[in-house]
């Protein structure tokens, strides 16, 4: 079995988070200044070379303002169908 970080679903996780904190009006930097963590760590769990834990998840969620129940539900409903629409 592959490492999670390198699957499809994974990939949409990540999407998902730089999608909300796009929508979200944030930079790296200031979601990294809300976290007390520098720009870096937020680069990094983006690009895919740091992965998140559940409890790194849920601060990085009210960070961002959003709901980490959403953003799973909208996981679940088709992953691969939210990697080709970033894609496009």
């Amino acid at each position: 079995m592959p490492k999670s970080t390198f699957t499809s679903d994974y990939e949409s996780f990540r999407l998902l988070l730089i999608e909300a904190r796009s929508s979200a009006n944030l930079t790296q930097a200031s979601l990294a200044a809300k976290l007390g963590r520098p720009q870096s760590y937020v680069s990094k769990y983006e690009r895919g070379e740091r992965r998140l834990d559940v409890i790194e998840f849920l601060h990085v969620a009210r960070a961002i303002g959003i709901d980490p129940h959403h953003l799973m539900r909208k996981l679940q409903q088709d992953p691969v169908s939210l990697k080709r629409q970033k894609s496009s």
